[in-house]
């Protein structure tokens, strides 16, 4: 990877979109720490540091912090996310919409592009709303309680304008870095804040480590941590990264043979080629989903304050076996879900058919799309045990060591990892686009 972007840089064009996309993320950087005005974030960062909801501390590492903070772009890319899986999930159910992107074209593509706006405009006026509540709930507000009406409105007007604004600028960011730099622009803006994440993530272990040795009592909000801890916790981070990389690098390659056919005095086809399906074809999706599902208690109970203590809420705390069973069950439903809108072997079986090719021991047609479909299935309920263990593994080794911080490090890894290759990808594709540019130049 550092041997691919030491050859990006050599070419000027991709060095000034490199240069571009840094100053971008120097401006989504420098848009986390603006304050939203009326709101006291130092109250509001202890609430999320002892917080034990895991959809809140999700979207807090997502932000870069910024969402415990209540900056400007607090609620990130979250809105503009939640927009491109519901209009996806849309495209599937409404005829209409798959209609659009199949045979729609560039216009239809364009036209997508236009719903998934508006849609996280309005994703970006309830979540904005909702984190607005959060605050007011929880007493986060700096406006005082005999304050006029006039006053309180106008607050919430103000807070929930400036987070759906900031959600809108982070999609605008992102569309600049996918059409002037080097693609993927949404996922370089999660990529950043994740990875902001990195040093404060060690320095929280090490006051922890510090915490224990000064003989500090471990009271919530005081984390304390045996120095021993350390190194397993780093090797079983290294532990992680290598097998995410592994998975995501992993495939099954199901063989395909082409029929020779004689056309004049030619001969065409013939030749092998294979179909590469991927272990998890799913990526991080499934977490996302699940996580957001099971933790909607969580989410309910920051609203409403009266409900935090009930035993309902005890029982889907993150460190309960209900919760990560539920949790597991859920990965495993959505894994199956994503993989079978983005794999079809029945679509599969009869474009091999269409092109003269076939599976060797499977003729063409129905049996091919049923080895197919049972290959799918196969490598699914690996890619979902694999998502399942990345999830959980991290929340019982949060609660072995008392670290909640923790319990997200799986998916920032997954998703960290994922961003870090398709990057990758994408700039040896465009020097090797510029390669075979200046050889037939």
């Amino acid at each position: 990877m550092i041997e691919t972007f030491r050859k990006a840089w050599g070419i000027q064009e991709l060095r000034e979109k490199l240069i571009y996309v840094a100053f971008i993320l120097v401006i989504f950087r420098l848009g986390n720490n603006i304050p939203v005005p009326f709101i006291n974030t130092t109250a509001l960062q202890s609430y999320f540091d002892a917080s034990s909801s895991n959809i809140l501390g999700l979207m807090n590492v997502m932000s870069g912090g910024s969402y415990g903070r209540a900056t400007m772009l607090a609620l990130s890319i979250q809105p503009y996310i939640n927009a491109s899986i519901i209009i996806q999930l849309l495209t599937v159910a409404i005829p209409a919409l798959e209609r659009l992107s199949r045979d729609g074209g560039e216009a239809g593509k364009k036209k997508l592009e236009q719903i998934t706006r508006y849609t996280t405009l309005g994703l970006g006026l309830l979540q904005g709303f909702g984190y607005y509540m959060l605050i007011r709930y929880q007493g986060f507000l700096s406006v005082a309680n005999d304050a006029s009406t006039a006053v309180k409105v106008w607050t919430a007007i103000v807070v929930i304008l400036t987070f759906t604004a900031g959600s809108v600028f982070v999609m605008w960011l992102g569309e600049q870095i996918t059409e002037n730099g080097i693609g993927n622009g949404i996922s370089i803006l999660l990529f950043a804040g994740i990875i902001s994440r990195g040093p404060s993530a060690v320095f929280y272990m090490f006051t922890g480590a510090k915490n224990w040795v000064s003989g500090v009592e471990n009271n919530g909000s005081n984390l304390v941590l045996h120095p021993a801890f350390i190194p397993v916790i780093i090797l079983g981070a290294a532990a992680i990264l290598v097998a995410v990389v592994f998975i995501t690098l992993s495939e099954r390659r199901i063989p395909v043979q082409y029929a020779k056919r004689q056309v004049g005095r030619r001969m065409y086809g013939g030749q092998s080629t294979t179909i590469p399906m991927k272990v998890n074809m799913s990526g991080v999706m499934p977490i996302i989903f699940a996580q957001t599902i099971a933790a909607i208690p969580a989410t309910i109970a920051a609203f409403v304050p009266a409900m935090a203590d009930s035993w309902f809420m005890k029982v889907f705390d993150t460190n309960t076996v209900f919760y990560n069973l539920v949790y597991a069950l859920l990965i495993v439903g959505f894994a199956y879900f994503y993989a079978t809108i983005q794999f079809n072997p029945i679509e599969v079986a009869n474009n091999l058919k269409k092109q003269g090719g076939f599976i060797p021991g499977f003729r063409a047609g129905r049996p091919t799309a049923e080895f197919l479909g049972r290959v799918l299935n196969r490598i699914t309920m690996f890619g979902a045990l694999y998502l399942m263990v990345i999830a959980i593994l991290p929340n019982i080794t949060g609660a072995l060591f008392n670290v909640s911080a923790l319990s997200i490090g799986g998916t920032s890894v997954l998703i960290v990892v994922s961003v870090a290759l398709d990057t990758q990808k994408a700039l040896e594709a465009q020097m090797m686009m510029r390669h075979y540019k200046g050889f037939l130049g």
